[in-house]
């Protein structure tokens, strides 16, 4: 079966072959021959505004989402001392830490020169954002140990869009 499918290929080549070698006149016009590299895409290059972008990103990942950690840790405190009105205050606190890093993100992303980091920044914006105001993953957390249970997830599924970036 191979050798028949090689051949009807081979053929078609000699075939196409032949054809192309008619008797058409063929007059130049003047227009300038394209070279083969012009008609090859090469994809711009991002990487140096990339790592730009990825070193501000870096300061809101040890900023803003550190100063969520430490509120989420006020908070578990609190809870544990049996603290209602601190630990509520924490959790805003927390949530406020949440919307602030999702606006720098979107802010540090939105210059961006590559498309698809600016798309993945608005997604990780959003996410942090609608977290800030839903929080009922904070809810979940009433100790340390529900801590690495439900943040960790909550972590990636919010940075997972622009980590890729800026590995």
């Amino acid at each position: 079966m191979r050798p028949a499918i090689l051949a009807v290929l081979a053929g078609g080549v000699l075939l196409t072959g032949a054809a192309c070698e008619s008797d058409v006149q063929v007059y130049n016009t003047g227009a300038p021959a394209a070279s083969a590299s012009a008609d090859a895409y090469t994809p711009p290059d991002y990487s140096q505004d990339t790592a730009k972008v990825c070193g501000e990103l870096d300061k809101v990942f040890t900023g803003e989402l550190d100063d969520f950690g430490a509120a989420i840790g006020k908070m578990i405190a609190y809870q544990e001392a049996k603290q209602t009105e601190n630990a509520d205050k924490a959790e805003k606190t927390a949530a406020a830490e949440l919307q602030s890093a999702g606006a720098r993100i979107r802010e540090e992303t939105s210059a961006a020169q590559d498309p698809e980091l600016k798309a993945a920044g608005e997604t990780s914006a959003r996410k942090l954002e609608k977290s800030a105001k839903d929080r009922a993953y904070i809810k979940k957390i009433k100790s340390t140990a529900d801590l690495d249970k439900t943040l960790k997830p909550q972590l990636a599924e919010w940075l997972s869009p622009v980590a890729g970036y800026c590995a």
